[in-house]
Formats: structure tokens, sequence, C-alpha cells
């Protein structure tokens, strides 16, 4: 990051994800236990996972927050046609980028991923 910002955004948008990984409450869990250490970042409480959307258009799923100590990491995951997982980290640090992507892809098994990093 340069001087004047004070933190980083990725932005993962992941598609054709493994529906046995996007709706498993245990898995979610075990991406946040990976994930955040690969990218030092440290987990400030609990992982909040919920699932709903029974309702909705777009299908149920879970949604989950974990706050770090520098920000949080937040998903969403869709479960119907395509499965897909919606996943940000923000983090008042700099973390490696290509690193938290890669392991997100492999993670879900995506067959592709968008991304966008912002700096702010």
């Amino acid at each position: 990051m340069k001087k004047n910002e004070t933190g980083q955004e990725l932005i993962m948008d992941l598609f054709n994800c493994s529906l046995e990984i996007v709706s498993s409450k245990k898995k979610i869990q075990e991406f946040i236990d990976i994930l955040c250490p690969l990218i030092k970042m440290a987990k400030y409480g609990p992982l909040k996972i919920e699932r709903f959307g029974q309702k909705s258009p777009f299908g149920e799923g879970y949604s989950f927050l974990q706050f770090i100590e520098t920000s949080s990491i937040t998903g969403h995951l869709l479960e119907i046609n395509e499965p897909k997982a919606y996943i940000n980290i923000f983090s008042c640090r700099h973390f490696d980028e290509v690193k938290a992507v890669n392991f997100t892809k492999d993670f879900f098994k995506a067959k592709s991923v968008k991304k966008r990093n912002i700096y702010r």
C-alpha cells in the first residue's frame, strides 16, 4: 500500500464451485481457519455463519463474517444452478492477493474467478 492508503480490499467472484463445499458449514469454517494464517491475519472472535434465502429468487445458501484484527472477511455462497462464492477480504494491513486468490479458487474448486483488488 502507498503512504496515503489505509486499506486493501480483495473482491472475488468464484464460478462453478463445488456444491459439496459451498453447502457445508464445516468446510466454510475450514476455509477461514486455513485462509487467515495463510494471509497473516488474526481472527477476532468466532466465525458468524448463517444459512438463509429460502424465499429468495437467487436461492438459499450460507453467508459468513469473520472479523479479523484489521477488519473482516465476508462471503456469500449460492447453491442453485452453477454454485458460486462471493468473497471479500478487507484489511487495513497489506496481504498477499495472489496467495488469497489461488487458495480460495482451489479450496472451492472453482472453474473460474473474477477478482478486483482495491486500495483505499
